[in-house]
């Protein structure tokens, strides 16, 4: 079994790894400007996309853009989320150097795809193929796949622990080889219940003295944790950008999530934005959290929060996810500063920086790939691939961490 890293190694994004020139695993973006995608885009016979977001999925339809319609397997939400990412593309930059594909090429993938639950064997080119619960994001996938020979594991994105959203991954499936995600190697996350009680703690202080506090958040999987946090602590909040229609989506698949329940309330909580008639300006004059895309200050709603609150102390920008390098929201929390429509714009406001991460930090990581200290562990999806298979190999682990254009024979 032949696997080529066409995107995604040894750096965060772009995800797009394909096995003996045949069956293609996740085709993403890279965020930045401009966005890139994988080195080449191939003709599989097959995909295999293991969750929605926008580094593993974003690319997608670009893969429909020739004669070929290769089948596109995934779970039911990974499928719906990847229909809203490429439709929200489409909106920012269609008919742009920016998209790589067309509304035609997303009106295919509807036609291509095909659904299967966890746990669920089904045949792509030629392979047979198990998805097993990542913990990571509803619908997020290990994605299994075997031949005569080679039983290989791709992990996608995963957590260990429990999330409000998702519950961490318990799923161990044998394996000769495993591409393993290492995101946060290096890195050791606090208690998700100690973050979230400093997370709370700095919003209501906010709230109390008369602020507003802009959640910048990636509208999957963390809009709707941050809703779920905001509920359970009667935290006055609104919901905009596309987080607003994935919060709905995931409300029609409760059994990719931990707790329906919970995230019905959570929505009835929120009130969501519509965005009319100066709606977002009054809002910003509320003693309220704000929670938005983009979760990195690329686009969306946000580039409006932001600059009207940025002259006010008493207000706060609090960003909750990872900041790739050169986006507007890793250069606010290096500068104190960043670009809004153009212009760069000081920013008075505090901000601050929580880890409510669903990536497995370094202990997860090894407690995950503990199970596997007899396969060949493949290491990608980090900034600092090299030396986790550097470190993996002192421990007696067969691992290396492949660069991008790289073949591996498993």
């Amino acid at each position: 079994m032949d696997v080529r890293f066409l995107g995604g190694a040894r750096e965060v994004g772009r995800s797009a790894v394909l096995v003996d020139d045949s069956l293609l695993l996740d085709f993403g973006l890279l965020t930045g400007n401009p966005m890139r995608t994988p080195i080449e885009t191939p003709t599989p016979d097959a995909v295999v996309v293991s969750h929605g977001h926008l580094d593993h999925a974003g690319a997608v339809p670009a893969l429909l853009s020739g004669s070929d319609r290769p089948p596109v397997h995934w779970t039911p939400p990974t499928r719906e989320l990847a229909l809203t990412l490429a439709r929200d593309t489409l909106k920012l930059h269609g008919g742009t150097l920016q998209c790589p594909f067309t509304e035609t090429d997303v009106q295919r993938l509807t036609q291509v795809s095909r659904t299967h639950g966890y746990g669920e064997t089904f045949t792509a080119a030629g392979y047979e193929v198990t998805f097993f619960d990542a913990g990571h994001i509803p619908g997020s996938a290990h994605v299994l796949v075997e031949d005569d020979d080679t039983r290989l594991l791709y992990t996608g994105d995963f957590h260990v622990d429990d999330q409000r959203l998702v519950p961490g991954t318990t799923a161990r499936p044998d394996a000769d080889a495993v591409i393993c995600e290492s995101t946060y190697y290096g890195v050791e996350h606090d208690p998700r219940s100690d973050v979230e009680s400093r997370f709370v703690e700095s919003v209501q202080e906010t709230l109390w003295e008369g602020g507003t506090v802009v959640v910048p958040a990636f509208a999957i999987g963390r809009t709707q944790e941050l809703l779920l946090v905001c509920d359970a602590h009667d935290v006055p909040c609104y919901v905009d950008g596309m987080g607003k229609d994935v919060t709905r989506m995931l409300g029609h698949h409760p059994d990719f999530v931990r707790d329906a329940d919970a995230l019905k309330r959570a929505t009835s909580h929120a009130r969501f934005v519509t965005g009319r008639d100066g709606q977002r300006k009054r809002i910003t004059d509320q003693k309220a959290a704000i929670v938005t895309t983009s979760g990195m200050l690329s686009g969306g709603p946000a580039m409006t929060y932001v600059p009207e609150i940025r002259a006010n102390p008493t207000n706060k920008v609090t960003m909750t996810g990872y900041q790739v390098e050169g986006t507007p929201g890793r250069d606010l929390l290096e500068t104190g500063s960043a670009e809004f429509d153009g212009r760069r714009m000081p920013v008075s406001a505090q901000v601050e920086q929580y880890d409510f991460s669903a990536h497995a930090d370094e202990a997860g990581l090894r407690a995950f790939l503990d199970d596997y200290r007899d396969a060949r562990v493949l290491v990608n999806h980090g900034d600092d691939c090299e030396r986790f298979a550097a470190d993996l190999r002192a421990d007696g682990y067969d691992a290396s961490a492949p660069a991008v254009g790289d073949t591996a024979t498993l």
